[in-house]
C-alpha cells in the first residue's frame, strides 16, 4: 500500500487545488498538493518536503484532519493523510502542476478530482471539515 500525504492549504476561506499535467498518472485530474511518504520518513516531514518541492513554500504543518484508504479498480491501494496548512513562508510557486487555483469549498465538486479524494471533496464542500 502506498502511503501518501496531502495538504489542505487554506487562505481567505479558500483551499488550494492543483491539476496534474498530461504526462502524469491520471492526467489532468485535480488533487491536493502532496505526495508519497519515503521509507523511514515521518508523515509531517514528508508533507513539509513535498510542499517545498511542488510549491516552493516553507509550510507550517497543522493538524491531521482526516485519514482514509482507497483501492483503485486496478488493485492499487493508497492510504492518504490530509493535513491542514494555514501558514507558510515564501511566495507560492507552481513548480510541477498544469494549473493551481484557490477554490471556495462549496465549488470543489465541480472539479474533476482523483477518485481517492472524492469523499473528502464532498465533506469539504458540505462544511464538515475545516
Amino acid at each position: 500500500m502506498k502511503r501518501v500525504v496531502a495538504a489542505l492549504i487554506c487562505k481567505d476561506g479558500k483551499i488550494l487545488v492543483c491539476q496534474r499535467t498530461r504526462h502524469q498518472t491520471m492526467p489532468l485530474k485535480w488533487e491536493f498538493p502532496g505526495g508519497k511518504i519515503e521509507e523511514g520518513e515521518q508523515p509531517r516531514d514528508a508533507m513539509h518536503r513535498e510542499l517545498e518541492e511542488e510549491l516552493g513554500i516553507d509550510a507550517t504543518i497543522g493538524d491531521e484532519v482526516t485519514r482514509m484508504r482507497h483501492e483503485y479498480p486496478n488493485g492499487a491501494s493508497v492510504e492518504l493523510r490530509f493535513f491542514v496548512v494555514r501558514e507558510y513562508a515564501r511566495e507560492l510557486e507552481n513548480r510541477i502542476f498544469r494549473d493551481i487555483q484557490w477554490v471556495n469549498p462549496p465549488d470543489l465538486p465541480s472539479y474533476d478530482f482523483l477518485e481517492a479524494d472524492l469523499k473528502l471533496v464532498q465533506d469539504l464542500a458540505a462544511g464538515k471539515i475545516l
